[in-house]
């Protein structure tokens, strides 16, 4: 993963015509993100944002468990995001999506995602309050 444009040191933008490359080994971009249509996506979604804890629960039955206190983040922007990328804590999880898949016609779709560890959350937001939603 190559930020071009991006003063990892400074945490600041220096080209806005920057981008977020995938590059192999031999230097061949796999991939690219421009900044522009990446961080409009992730201010989009990530502005303001609720996470809630929850654990997969196998037996007796497939269930989930969720947790009674909920994280409420807000005032992120596109810096702090390349950031984490720049520092490691955000990742690039490539993924297929794939439907109708025991069809004759299965249909498959990039689904490529960036990804934080939860305990790396805080770094994305200047603003996180734990809430407990139990009453």
């Amino acid at each position: 993963m190559k930020l071009n444009g991006f003063d990892s040191l400074k945490g600041k933008i220096i080209d806005g015509n920057g981008s977020v490359d995938l590059v192999t080994t031999k230097g061949v971009v796999a991939a690219s993100w421009s900044f522009s249509h990446v961080l409009e996506h992730w201010n989009r979604k990530h502005r303001l944002a609720a996470y809630v804890p929850s654990r997969k629960i196998t037996t007796p039955v497939l269930s989930y468990a969720y947790g009674h206190t909920v994280h409420l983040a807000e005032h992120t922007d596109h810096e702090l995001f390349l950031a984490g990328l720049a520092n490691g804590s955000v990742y690039y999880d490539p993924g297929i999506k794939v439907e109708k898949v025991s069809t004759e016609n299965p249909r498959s779709k990039k689904r490529s995602q960036f990804r934080i560890h939860v305990k790396n959350l805080r770094s994305l937001y200047k603003t996180m309050d734990a809430v407990d939603v139990r009453e």
